[in-house]
């Protein structure tokens, strides 16, 4: 293993601190108890958002928290659930007094932690709502899951959930939209190697050298199958055709997301999204909008995902909307 660290243990608290020097003009970072904040939360009146989940996905969710997004996000240990102090803490310091919006993937601990953080915020008084993520149609179910995995559509939910939020919609409207981009969007991915995290100090999963996982989770859980590898276009149809056949678009527009895992070149991803645009019109389906980079990565690992949301005008106004993060930064 070659990593640019000093060692597995002070990995996660390294890395934050320098997120938070990096960043300054955008978040703060409590080390102490190990969660990111929007520089200027909480802001009286308004609904606040908090994501998170273990290490190894950035930029999300920190990469996430400023204007327009997140206010506030937990990293947990890489790949490891942040646990419910962490959270709660969290919940805590953005409190606006509007009530605060869980954004969860589905995976169990993430799921249990959440849960257990609201219970314990609502013990104190702060009215907690969750949306749950669960885009991913490679498995139904894994070693983490009850139900399908939650992954690239997390930044969708965030990024228009938190648009309707820092434009003063109440708590109600923020959960419905967020639950509604949640309901609208599924996802796929598919491996070319495995990750490699700190601890371990070796891949995650054995996979050959003309091999590929289809249908791999954002952790490297095994997908649909593995096999041997192939064109880029004959890859990217069939991830397509999975997608859109559990989607079934509502309208004629999509958002279409093409993600890097960690290890993928940007022209490689862009070369993914020409083949989707060409799969896409030959169906009549347009993309109203387009993001294209490494936003929801597994550390190291070699692949891609696409994620499809179904679009409509007010959707596509909410995306639009200014947003000034780490990761994100357009409109303003």
């Amino acid at each position: 293993m070659k990593k640019l660290i000093d060692s597995p243990d002070s990995y996660l608290l390294q890395g934050l601190r320098g997120f938070g020097r990096a960043h300054a003009d955008l978040v703060r970072v409590d080390l102490e108890q190990r969660f990111v904040v929007r520089r200027e939360a909480p802001r009286a009146g308004k609904v606040t958002l908090v994501s998170g989940g273990g290490s190894g996905h950035e930029p999300l969710h920190g990469g996430v928290v400023g204007h327009g997004m997140l206010d506030a996000a937990c990293p947990g240990e890489v790949f490891t659930s942040p646990t419910p102090d962490p959270i709660l803490a969290a919940t805590q310091a953005v409190n606006a007094g509007a009530g605060v919006v869980h954004i969860v993937k589905n995976y169990t601990g993430d799921v249990m932690n959440f849960q257990i953080a609201a219970e314990l915020a609502a013990d104190e008084g702060i009215q907690v709502e969750t949306v749950l993520v669960d885009d991913d149609v490679a498995v139904e179910d894994s070693l983490y899951t009850a139900g399908r995995r939650g992954t690239g559509a997390t930044v969708l939910v965030e990024k228009i959930a938190g648009a309707c939020a820092e434009a003063g919609g109440s708590l109600a409207d923020v959960v419905a939209l967020g639950r509604r981009v949640a309901a609208q969007s599924r996802s796929f991915g598919v491996a070319l190697t495995s990750c490699t995290t700190p601890a371990a100090g070796r891949p995650t999963f054995e996979i050959g050298p003309d091999e590929m996982e289809f249908g791999v989770g954002i952790h490297g859980e095994p997908g649909r199958r593995r096999e041997k590898i192939r064109p880029a276009s004959e890859i990217v149809r069939e991830m397509a055709d999975a997608i859109l056949a559990e989607l079934q678009p509502a309208g004629p527009r999509v958002l279409a997301f093409v993600n890097g895992l960690g290890g993928t070149p940007l022209g490689e991803l862009y070369l993914v999204y020409d083949v989707l645009a060409e799969v896409l019109d030959g169906r009549g389906i347009e993309i109203g909008r387009s993001l294209v980079g490494s936003y929801v990565t597994s550390l190291d690992m070699a692949g891609a995902s696409i994620t499809l949301m179904t679009l409509d005008d007010e959707l596509q106004g909410w995306w639009d909307a200014p947003v000034q993060s780490p990761a994100l930064r357009w409109g303003r």
